[in-house]
């Protein structure tokens, strides 16, 4: 029999109850049609999410974690359970903005054969956007962000699945440089508007930022290692501690210092399986995925 289901929406979510309780009215419309399914990974709530899901969304396929085990390996989870051919990732506070996101992102995907990502516009901020209007235009571009986009599962399925020994960052850029060396490009879809629910300044003040630096500085380590050229591997690395250094540490900020330490410290211990799992791009590959768009991480009005 073929599969009616053509999309599947895929969230994470840990203890944030609230949050995925609004982004689940956000979608609601979305989720209740026949063609699409959503999959939620609780990762080891301890607030509720559980018997709140279970009671008020019988119709979602909910997977548990006794224990956290991260969001990576949520995802590749996720990931792994679906049967549709369209797989949408959503932070659990994140939802669309745009009218009829599911159609656009189908006819996009059957117009553009060799897309395997669509990345979506991002608006960051609590408040929603005064207007969702703009110029920009659909291209190539290196990468994606985590927390809104779509898989066209056949081309997910080519690659490896995402570093779950990264824990959290960096698994949009593994699977970016993995399609790269597969030829299967990654598209930014400005029509398709996101909001995530985020202040981004706001995140110094709070408790785990120090984890999130130190997560974030070796997920990138780890990949520089894993697949750029050897020889430009120590530039690139001393830049990003010089610019630790000089925007955060020398300007009192002790708790990114820390950060830096224990990301050095887990890139020392990461060398087995940074040398077991690397796929280095040859120069002349990695001088054409430069040449390449920067993924569009923020949009401002």
């Amino acid at each position: 029999m073929e599969n009616s289901i053509k999309f599947s929406i895929l969230i994470t979510t840990k203890n944030r109850l609230r949050d995925l309780i609004y982004t689940l009215k956000k979608i609601e419309y979305l989720i209740s049609r026949n063609d699409v399914e959503c999959i939620i990974c609780d990762d080891g709530s301890a607030d509720g999410t559980l018997a709140f899901l279970k009671i008020d969304y019988p119709d979602i396929q909910l997977i548990h974690n006794n224990k956290s085990q991260g969001l990576i390996f949520s995802r590749n989870k996720l990931l792994s359970l679906t049967t549709a051919e369209f797989a949408i990732s959503l932070d659990d506070d994140a939802q669309f903005l745009s009218d009829n996101p599911l159609e656009l992102i189908e006819n996009y995907f059957n117009k553009n054969t060799n897309c395997g990502v669509i990345a979506f516009r991002i608006f960051w901020g609590l408040n929603n956007p005064k207007s969702y209007f703009s110029a920009e235009k659909s291209q190539r571009v290196q990468g994606f962000v985590g927390c809104a986009h779509v898989w066209r599962m056949s081309a997910w399925r080519k690659i490896p699945n995402y570093p779950a020994w990264f824990v959290f960052y960096g698994e949009e850029e593994f699977a970016a440089y993995h399609l790269f060396k597969k030829n299967i490009e990654i598209h930014y879809l400005p029509t398709i508007l996101v909001q995530h629910r985020v202040e981004v300044n706001s995140r110094k003040q709070n408790a785990d930022y120090t984890v999130r630096l130190r997560r974030s500085l070796r997920s990138g380590w780890y990949l520089y290692f894993m697949f750029i050229p050897v020889s430009k591997i120590p530039r690139k690395i001393a830049y990003s501690i010089w610019m630790q250094l000089t925007l955060k540490v020398f300007k009192g900020d002790f708790n990114a210092f820390k950060g830096l330490l224990f990301a050095l410290l887990d890139l020392i211990l990461a060398i087995p399986k940074i040398i077991k799992y690397s796929n280095r791009l040859t120069m002349n590959e990695f001088k054409e995925f430069n040449q390449l768009q920067n993924t569009k991480i923020y949009w401002k009005e």
